[in-house]
C-alpha cells in the first residue's frame, strides 16, 4: 500500500513539473515572438528605419550647429543612437597599456585581439608614437574624410575640398601625386592591411600616419614582420565591412562624396 502512495505521489509531482513546464515555455516563446515582431533592429544591429530624424536629445544638442559645421561627440552620439552596440572599449590605436583593456582582449580579430598578445608587445616594443599629433589631439572637434581608391572619384574635381577637412584618412595604396585635383593633396593617416598596403616605404607621405587594421591574427604578424624587416603575404575578403559602410552612409553617419560605396 505505501508503495502505491509513493508511486501515487510521484506521478502527482511529475505531471505537475511537466505542466509547468509547458507553461513556462509557451510564455517564453510566446516573447520571443513578440520581441521579434517588435525589434526595432536588424540582423547587424543596425536601426530598421535608418531614414528616420534624429533622436529628440541629439536633435535639440545640435540644432544650432550650421551645415558642415564640426560637432563635438556628434558622430559618436549618432552612431550610438543607431547602433547600441557600438562602444569605445579602447584609444584609436593600440599603445603600451593595451593589455589593460579586458574587453577586446575577449575577441579574435577583427573585433578584439585575442591571442595577439606577444605580437603586439613584440611590435610596440621597437614603435615611438602611438597617436596623432599633438596638432590634431589639441582641436576640441575634428572633421575627418575617407577617401577611397576607386575610380569613381576620377574628374569630380574634388581635391580642394577633401583637402579642407582637419583629417585625411586615405585608404590601402589609393595613389595621391598626379591625381590632387581630384583627390587631393593632404593625407593625415594611411589606413591599410597586408593585401593593400604600398610596396615601398617612399610611396609614403612623409607627414602621414601609417595604421594597421587588422582583420586577422596574420595581419599582426604581417606588421611583425615589416617592422623586424622580414617578408610575409597572403588574401582577404572585404566584402562584409562594405555591407558595414553602406549602412552607416543611409544613416548619415558618414557621407559617401563619390556614390561610389
Amino acid at each position: 500500500m505505501g508503495l502505491l502512495v509513493f508511486v501515487r505521489n510521484l506521478l502527482l509531482a511529475l505531471c505537475l513539473f511537466l505542466v509547468l513546464g509547458f507553461l513556462y515555455y509557451s510564455a517564453w516563446k510566446l516573447h520571443l515572438l513578440q520581441w521579434e515582431e517588435d525589434s526595432k533592429y536588424d540582423r547587424l544591429g543596425f536601426l530598421l528605419n535608418l531614414d528616420s530624424k534624429l533622436p529628440a536629445e541629439l536633435a535639440t544638442k545640435y540644432a544650432n550647429f550650421s551645415e558642415g559645421a564640426c560637432k563635438p561627440g556628434y558622430a559618436s552620439a549618432l552612431m550610438t543612437a543607431i547602433f547600441p552596440r557600438f562602444s569605445k572599449p579602447a584609444p584609436m590605436f593600440l599603445d603600451d597599456s593595451f593589455r589593460k583593456w579586458a574587453r577586446i582582449r575577449e575577441f579574435v580579430p577583427p573585433f578584439g585581439i585575442k591571442g595577439q598578445d606577444n605580437l603586439i608587445k613584440a611590435i610596440l616594443s621597437v614603435t615611438k608614437e602611438y597617436r596623432l599629433t599633438p596638432a590634431l589631439d589639441s582641436l576640441r572637434c575634428r572633421r575627418c574624410i575617407i577617401v577611397g581608391n576607386g575610380g569613381v572619384l576620377a574628374n569630380k574635381s574634388l581635391g580642394s575640398r577633401i583637402d579642407d577637412y582637419d583629417i585625411v584618412v586615405r585608404l590601402n595604396s589609393a595613389p595621391v601625386k598626379g591625381f590632387e585635383k581630384d583627390v587631393g593633396s593632404k593625407t593625415t593617416l594611411r589606413i591599410t592591411y597586408p593585401e593593400g598596403a604600398m610596396q615601398r616605404p617612399e610611396q609614403y607621405e612623409r607627414d602621414s600616419l601609417f595604421v594597421l587594421a587588422g582583420f586577422k591574427w596574420q595581419d599582426f604578424k604581417w606588421l611583425k614582420y615589416i617592422v623586424y624587416k622580414e617578408r610575409v603575404s597572403w588574401t582577404h575578403n572585404i566584402q562584409r565591412e562594405k555591407e558595414f559602410l553602406r549602412k552607416l552612409v543611409k544613416a548619415h553617419v558618414i557621407t559617401d562624396l563619390s556614390s561610389g560605396i
